[in-house]
Protein backbone atom coordinates (compact mmCIF):
# COMPACT_ATOMS: atom_id res chain seq x y z
CA UNK A 1 0.00 0.00 0.00
CA UNK A 2 1.07 3.69 -1.19
CA UNK A 3 1.03 5.66 2.36
CA UNK A 4 1.29 9.11 2.96
CA UNK A 5 2.72 10.06 5.98
CA UNK A 6 1.97 13.60 7.91
CA UNK A 7 3.92 14.41 11.25
CA UNK A 8 2.73 18.10 11.90
CA UNK A 9 4.92 20.30 14.59
CA UNK A 10 4.55 23.35 15.56
CA UNK A 11 6.54 25.15 13.32
CA UNK A 12 6.93 22.59 10.09
CA UNK A 13 4.76 19.72 8.41
CA UNK A 14 6.73 16.65 7.33
CA UNK A 15 5.59 14.48 4.88
CA UNK A 16 6.93 11.30 3.45
CA UNK A 17 5.10 8.63 0.54
CA UNK A 18 6.14 5.50 1.58
CA UNK A 19 5.17 2.19 -0.34
CA UNK A 20 4.69 -0.36 2.17
CA UNK A 21 4.99 -3.62 -0.08
CA UNK A 22 8.85 -2.47 -0.39
CA UNK A 23 11.30 -4.97 0.86
CA UNK A 24 14.11 -2.66 1.01
CA UNK A 25 12.87 0.17 3.39
CA UNK A 26 14.87 2.73 1.83
CA UNK A 27 13.56 2.14 -1.73
CA UNK A 28 9.85 2.49 -0.35
CA UNK A 29 10.28 6.42 0.29
CA UNK A 30 8.83 7.64 -3.14
CA UNK A 31 8.37 11.23 -2.14
CA UNK A 32 9.43 12.93 1.00
CA UNK A 33 10.17 16.32 2.50
CA UNK A 34 9.61 19.38 4.97
CA UNK A 35 7.35 22.16 4.75
CA UNK A 36 8.45 24.96 7.35
CA UNK A 37 6.51 28.59 8.10
CA UNK A 38 7.28 31.14 10.62
CA UNK A 39 6.88 29.61 14.65
CA UNK A 40 4.47 32.48 15.27
CA UNK A 41 2.48 31.51 11.95
CA UNK A 42 2.48 27.23 13.38
CA UNK A 43 -0.24 25.63 11.64
CA UNK A 44 -2.11 28.73 10.64
CA UNK A 45 -5.35 28.02 8.11
CA UNK A 46 -2.29 30.18 5.50
CA UNK A 47 0.68 27.84 6.14
CA UNK A 48 -1.35 24.95 6.18
CA UNK A 49 -3.00 25.23 2.68
CA UNK A 50 0.61 26.19 0.83
CA UNK A 51 2.19 23.08 2.75
CA UNK A 52 -0.59 20.92 1.40
CA UNK A 53 -0.14 22.71 -1.73
CA UNK A 54 3.90 21.68 -2.13
CA UNK A 55 2.73 17.82 -1.30
CA UNK A 56 0.06 17.77 -3.92
CA UNK A 57 2.16 19.07 -6.20
CA UNK A 58 4.99 16.34 -5.22
CA UNK A 59 2.59 13.82 -5.33
CA UNK A 60 1.02 14.35 -8.53
CA UNK A 61 4.52 14.24 -10.21
CA UNK A 62 4.65 10.46 -9.32
CA UNK A 63 1.92 9.92 -11.95
CA UNK A 64 0.46 6.54 -10.91
CA UNK A 65 2.16 6.38 -8.03
CA UNK A 66 -0.61 8.17 -5.88
CA UNK A 67 -1.12 7.51 -2.41
CA UNK A 68 -3.87 4.99 -1.66
CA UNK A 69 -3.88 5.87 2.25
CA UNK A 70 -2.64 9.01 4.72
CA UNK A 71 -1.35 7.98 7.75
CA UNK A 72 -0.98 10.78 10.43
CA UNK A 73 0.85 10.90 13.57
CA UNK A 74 -0.44 12.43 16.81
CA UNK A 75 1.49 13.16 19.47
CA UNK A 76 -0.80 12.71 22.93
CA UNK A 77 -4.40 9.75 22.48
CA UNK A 78 -4.08 10.15 26.34
CA UNK A 79 -6.23 7.08 27.92
CA UNK A 80 -8.84 6.82 24.99
CA UNK A 81 -6.15 5.58 22.40
CA UNK A 82 -3.99 2.91 22.81
CA UNK A 83 -3.61 1.35 18.93
CA UNK A 84 -3.75 2.75 15.61
CA UNK A 85 -7.21 4.17 14.43
CA UNK A 86 -9.60 5.18 11.14
CA UNK A 87 -10.22 8.23 11.61
CA UNK A 88 -13.76 9.59 11.82
CA UNK A 89 -15.54 12.72 12.97
CA UNK A 90 -16.12 11.03 16.50
CA UNK A 91 -12.13 10.18 16.53
CA UNK A 92 -11.29 13.74 15.48
CA UNK A 93 -13.20 15.24 18.19
CA UNK A 94 -11.90 12.95 20.61
CA UNK A 95 -8.20 13.84 19.46
CA UNK A 96 -9.21 17.99 19.74
CA UNK A 97 -10.38 16.97 23.08
CA UNK A 98 -6.99 16.41 24.21
CA UNK A 99 -5.63 19.30 22.81
CA UNK A 100 -4.67 20.35 26.26
CA UNK A 101 -2.39 17.87 27.01
CA UNK A 102 -0.71 18.42 23.97
CA UNK A 103 -1.34 22.05 22.64
CA UNK A 104 1.35 22.50 20.41
CA UNK A 105 0.77 19.28 18.81
CA UNK A 106 -3.00 17.44 18.76
CA UNK A 107 -4.63 21.16 17.09
CA UNK A 108 -1.97 20.70 13.94
CA UNK A 109 -3.04 17.03 13.70
CA UNK A 110 -6.59 18.38 13.55
CA UNK A 111 -5.79 20.34 11.23
CA UNK A 112 -3.71 17.94 8.64
CA UNK A 113 -6.66 15.65 9.11
CA UNK A 114 -8.89 18.18 7.61
CA UNK A 115 -6.71 19.44 4.99
CA UNK A 116 -5.78 15.75 4.06
CA UNK A 117 -9.33 15.13 3.86
CA UNK A 118 -10.11 17.56 1.46
CA UNK A 119 -7.05 17.62 -0.74
CA UNK A 120 -7.95 13.87 -0.89
CA UNK A 121 -11.43 13.33 -0.29
CA UNK A 122 -12.59 9.22 0.06
CA UNK A 123 -8.85 8.33 0.81
CA UNK A 124 -9.10 5.99 4.41
CA UNK A 125 -7.08 8.53 6.85
CA UNK A 126 -5.45 6.52 10.34
CA UNK A 127 -4.21 7.96 13.46
CA UNK A 128 -1.19 6.57 14.85
CA UNK A 129 -0.78 7.76 18.54
CA UNK A 130 2.71 8.85 20.11
CA UNK A 131 1.31 7.91 23.60
CA UNK A 132 -0.07 4.19 22.79
CA UNK A 133 3.04 2.16 23.23
CA UNK A 134 3.66 3.41 26.53
CA UNK A 135 0.17 2.16 27.33
CA UNK A 136 1.74 -0.95 28.95
CA UNK A 137 3.53 0.86 31.93
CA UNK A 138 1.85 -0.20 35.09
CA UNK A 139 0.55 1.83 37.03
CA UNK A 140 2.99 2.06 40.21
CA UNK A 141 4.89 3.42 37.53
CA UNK A 142 2.49 5.42 35.37
CA UNK A 143 0.20 6.94 38.60
CA UNK A 144 1.65 10.52 40.19
CA UNK A 145 1.41 10.37 43.99
CA UNK A 146 -1.47 13.50 44.12
CA UNK A 147 -4.97 12.93 45.91
CA UNK A 148 -7.49 10.58 44.65
CA UNK A 149 -10.19 13.10 43.42
CA UNK A 150 -7.36 15.46 42.10
CA UNK A 151 -6.01 11.63 40.08
CA UNK A 152 -10.36 11.10 38.88
CA UNK A 153 -10.86 14.39 38.02
CA UNK A 154 -8.18 15.21 35.72
CA UNK A 155 -6.48 12.74 33.00
CA UNK A 156 -3.38 13.50 35.41
CA UNK A 157 -0.79 10.19 34.73
CA UNK A 158 2.43 9.53 33.10
CA UNK A 159 1.44 9.07 29.38
CA UNK A 160 4.95 8.82 27.63
CA UNK A 161 5.82 9.87 24.19
CA UNK A 162 8.06 9.02 21.28
CA UNK A 163 6.97 5.82 21.24
CA UNK A 164 6.02 5.65 17.98
CA UNK A 165 9.95 6.29 17.58
CA UNK A 166 11.17 4.16 20.44
CA UNK A 167 8.50 0.86 19.25
CA UNK A 168 10.54 0.98 15.83
CA UNK A 169 14.31 1.24 17.11
CA UNK A 170 13.19 -1.58 19.48
CA UNK A 171 11.77 -3.70 16.30
CA UNK A 172 15.22 -2.93 14.29
CA UNK A 173 17.26 -3.55 17.10
CA UNK A 174 15.47 -7.16 18.25
CA UNK A 175 15.95 -7.82 14.55
CA UNK A 176 19.56 -6.77 14.40
CA UNK A 177 20.93 -8.97 17.75
CA UNK A 178 18.50 -11.41 16.52
CA UNK A 179 16.45 -11.83 20.10
CA UNK A 180 12.43 -12.57 19.94
CA UNK A 181 11.63 -10.22 23.21
CA UNK A 182 13.85 -7.03 23.34
CA UNK A 183 14.75 -6.10 26.83
CA UNK A 184 16.50 -2.62 26.56
CA UNK A 185 17.34 0.63 27.41
CA UNK A 186 15.99 3.02 24.53
CA UNK A 187 17.01 6.70 24.46
CA UNK A 188 15.63 8.90 22.13
CA UNK A 189 17.62 12.27 21.63
CA UNK A 190 16.71 14.65 19.83
CA UNK A 191 14.97 18.29 20.47
CA UNK A 192 12.69 16.77 22.83
CA UNK A 193 14.30 13.59 24.59
CA UNK A 194 13.01 10.95 26.71
CA UNK A 195 14.39 7.58 27.96
CA UNK A 196 12.33 3.99 27.82
CA UNK A 197 12.92 1.30 30.00
CA UNK A 198 11.54 -1.88 27.86
CA UNK A 199 10.82 -5.24 28.94
CA UNK A 200 9.70 -7.98 26.63
CA UNK A 201 9.34 -5.89 24.12
CA UNK A 202 6.65 -3.75 26.03
CA UNK A 203 7.31 -0.49 27.71
CA UNK A 204 7.04 -0.39 31.64
CA UNK A 205 8.34 3.08 32.26
CA UNK A 206 9.73 6.54 30.63
CA UNK A 207 10.46 9.13 31.41
CA UNK A 208 8.05 11.92 29.77
CA UNK A 209 5.30 12.24 31.99
CA UNK A 210 1.79 13.23 31.27
CA UNK A 211 3.19 16.21 28.76
CA UNK A 212 6.49 15.83 27.49
CA UNK A 213 8.55 18.77 29.63
CA UNK A 214 9.17 15.94 31.79
CA UNK A 215 12.27 13.92 32.52
CA UNK A 216 15.82 14.66 30.60
CA UNK A 217 17.09 17.88 30.33
CA UNK A 218 16.15 19.49 26.34
CA UNK A 219 16.47 21.09 23.75
CA UNK A 220 14.16 23.95 25.26
CA UNK A 221 11.98 21.75 28.07
CA UNK A 222 13.56 22.15 31.13
CA UNK A 223 12.72 18.46 32.08
CA UNK A 224 12.38 17.35 35.86
CA UNK A 225 12.40 20.31 38.51
CA UNK A 226 10.71 20.96 41.64
CA UNK A 227 7.35 21.56 41.53
CA UNK A 228 7.69 24.62 44.23
CA UNK A 229 9.70 26.16 41.28
CA UNK A 230 5.78 26.97 39.50
CA UNK A 231 5.27 28.56 42.57
CA UNK A 232 8.33 30.50 43.06
CA UNK A 233 7.25 31.86 39.37
CA UNK A 234 4.10 32.53 39.96
CA UNK A 235 4.35 34.60 43.70
CA UNK A 236 7.43 36.39 41.33
CA UNK A 237 4.56 37.90 39.27
CA UNK A 238 4.44 35.12 36.25
CA UNK A 239 1.42 34.12 35.10
CA UNK A 240 0.27 30.60 34.48
CA UNK A 241 1.29 31.33 30.46
CA UNK A 242 4.60 33.18 31.28
CA UNK A 243 5.53 29.59 33.35
CA UNK A 244 4.57 27.04 30.96
CA UNK A 245 6.40 29.44 28.05
CA UNK A 246 9.73 29.82 30.40
CA UNK A 247 9.87 25.73 31.55
CA UNK A 248 8.73 24.55 27.60
CA UNK A 249 10.11 26.96 25.56
CA UNK A 250 13.06 29.16 27.46
CA UNK A 251 14.58 26.69 29.20
CA UNK A 252 16.78 23.18 28.97
CA UNK A 253 20.10 23.49 26.33
CA UNK A 254 19.01 26.78 25.15
CA UNK A 255 18.95 28.54 28.90
CA UNK A 256 22.27 27.07 29.53
CA UNK A 257 24.04 27.76 26.56
CA UNK A 258 22.22 29.81 24.32
CA UNK A 259 21.23 27.58 21.41
CA UNK A 260 18.63 24.31 21.63
CA UNK A 261 21.43 22.61 18.64
CA UNK A 262 23.47 20.25 19.62
CA UNK A 263 26.02 20.37 16.89
CA UNK A 264 26.73 23.94 17.55
CA UNK A 265 27.04 23.37 21.82
CA UNK A 266 28.97 19.68 21.00
CA UNK A 267 31.64 22.65 19.01
CA UNK A 268 31.60 25.80 21.68
CA UNK A 269 32.24 22.79 24.48
CA UNK A 270 35.30 21.28 22.39
CA UNK A 271 36.47 25.23 22.14
CA UNK A 272 36.42 24.93 26.40
CA UNK A 273 33.31 27.47 26.49
CA UNK A 274 32.18 26.84 30.06
CA UNK A 275 28.28 27.17 29.48
CA UNK A 276 28.57 24.24 26.45
CA UNK A 277 30.75 22.36 28.89
CA UNK A 278 27.90 22.56 31.57
CA UNK A 279 24.92 22.09 29.07
CA UNK A 280 26.19 18.53 27.64
CA UNK A 281 27.53 17.70 30.82
CA UNK A 282 23.96 18.33 32.38
CA UNK A 283 22.15 16.70 29.79
CA UNK A 284 23.99 13.74 29.68
CA UNK A 285 24.29 13.40 33.51
CA UNK A 286 20.51 13.54 33.78
CA UNK A 287 20.44 10.96 31.09
CA UNK A 288 22.65 8.77 32.42
CA UNK A 289 21.01 8.68 35.26
CA UNK A 290 17.34 7.71 34.35
CA UNK A 291 19.81 4.86 32.04
CA UNK A 292 21.30 3.32 35.28
CA UNK A 293 17.57 3.44 36.62
CA UNK A 294 15.88 1.29 34.46
CA UNK A 295 18.43 -1.10 33.91
CA UNK A 296 17.29 -1.92 37.24
CA UNK A 297 13.88 -1.58 35.69
CA UNK A 298 14.47 -4.04 32.83
CA UNK A 299 16.67 -6.62 34.91
CA UNK A 300 19.12 -8.19 31.89
CA UNK A 301 19.26 -5.48 29.21
CA UNK A 302 19.70 -7.12 25.45
CA UNK A 303 21.47 -3.44 24.61
CA UNK A 304 21.65 0.35 25.54
CA UNK A 305 19.84 2.11 22.38
CA UNK A 306 20.58 5.43 20.91
CA UNK A 307 17.93 6.61 18.86
CA UNK A 308 16.64 10.17 17.21
CA UNK A 309 18.81 13.11 15.68
CA UNK A 310 21.28 13.87 18.71
CA UNK A 311 21.21 9.97 19.78
CA UNK A 312 22.37 8.88 16.69
CA UNK A 313 24.35 11.79 15.36
CA UNK A 314 26.47 13.24 18.56
CA UNK A 315 29.55 10.98 19.22
CA UNK A 316 30.37 13.43 21.91
CA UNK A 317 26.93 13.30 23.65
CA UNK A 318 27.23 9.13 23.26
CA UNK A 319 30.19 9.57 24.91
CA UNK A 320 29.45 11.56 28.07
CA UNK A 321 26.40 9.70 28.76
CA UNK A 322 28.01 6.37 28.92
CA UNK A 323 31.43 7.71 30.24
CA UNK A 324 28.90 7.71 33.60
CA UNK A 325 27.80 4.09 32.96
CA UNK A 326 31.43 2.53 34.71
CA UNK A 327 29.37 0.33 37.29
CA UNK A 328 27.31 -1.46 34.65
CA UNK A 329 30.29 -2.72 32.69
CA UNK A 330 29.22 -0.75 29.70
CA UNK A 331 32.68 0.96 27.32
CA UNK A 332 32.27 2.33 24.31
CA UNK A 333 34.74 1.82 21.44
CA UNK A 334 35.85 4.64 20.23
CA UNK A 335 36.63 4.29 16.46
CA UNK A 336 32.64 2.60 16.38
CA UNK A 337 31.30 5.76 18.49
CA UNK A 338 32.71 7.87 15.88
CA UNK A 339 31.95 5.86 12.71
CA UNK A 340 29.44 7.60 10.33
CA UNK A 341 27.21 4.20 8.05
CA UNK A 342 23.99 3.69 7.65
CA UNK A 343 21.60 1.18 9.99
CA UNK A 344 21.86 -0.07 13.29
CA UNK A 345 25.49 -0.79 15.03
CA UNK A 346 27.14 -1.33 17.64
CA UNK A 347 29.52 1.26 19.22
CA UNK A 348 30.37 -0.29 22.44
CA UNK A 349 33.52 -2.47 23.54
CA UNK A 350 33.72 -6.22 23.60
CA UNK A 351 33.65 -6.31 27.13
CA UNK A 352 31.03 -4.22 27.81
CA UNK A 353 28.13 -6.27 29.38
CA UNK A 354 25.73 -5.60 27.24
CA UNK A 355 26.20 -3.90 23.65
CA UNK A 356 25.29 0.02 22.83
CA UNK A 357 24.02 0.38 19.97
CA UNK A 358 22.64 3.10 17.59
CA UNK A 359 19.37 3.11 15.65
CA UNK A 360 18.34 5.15 13.19
CA UNK A 361 15.08 6.69 13.62
CA UNK A 362 12.19 6.15 11.35
CA UNK A 363 8.55 7.71 12.36
CA UNK A 364 7.80 7.55 9.52
CA UNK A 365 7.84 3.61 8.29
CA UNK A 366 6.24 2.99 11.35
CA UNK A 367 3.09 5.32 11.00
CA UNK A 368 2.65 3.64 6.83
CA UNK A 369 3.00 0.01 7.97
CA UNK A 370 0.77 0.37 11.03
CA UNK A 371 -2.00 2.20 8.49
CA UNK A 372 -1.09 -0.19 6.32
CA UNK A 373 -1.95 -3.21 8.74
CA UNK A 374 -5.48 -1.75 9.90
CA UNK A 375 -6.63 -1.03 6.96
CA UNK A 376 -5.85 -4.64 5.67
CA UNK A 377 -7.14 -6.28 8.77
CA UNK A 378 -10.79 -8.37 7.93
CA UNK A 379 -12.57 -6.06 9.94
CA UNK A 380 -11.77 -3.13 7.40
CA UNK A 381 -12.56 -4.84 4.66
Amino acid sequence: MRVLVLNPGSSSLKYHLRDTAATNPAAGILASGQVNWPPQERSTPGSLQAAFEEIVQNTKSLGSLHPEAIGHRVVHGGQRFSTPVRITEDVIADIEGLSPLAPLHNPASVACIDAAGKCWPGLPQVAVFDTAFHRSIPVFAARYAIPEDAYLDYPVRRYGFHGISVEMACRDAAQFLDVSSLNAIVAHVGNGASVTAVRNGLSVDTSMGMTPLEGLVMGTRSGDLDPSIVLLLQHGGATAEEVDDILNHRSGLLALAGTADMREIGAAALRGEPAAILALDMAAYRLAKYIAAYSMVVGRPDALVFTGGVGENSALFRDKVVAWLGPLALGLNERLNMAVQEGARIISTKDSAFPVLVVPSDEERAIAESTAALLAAPNEG
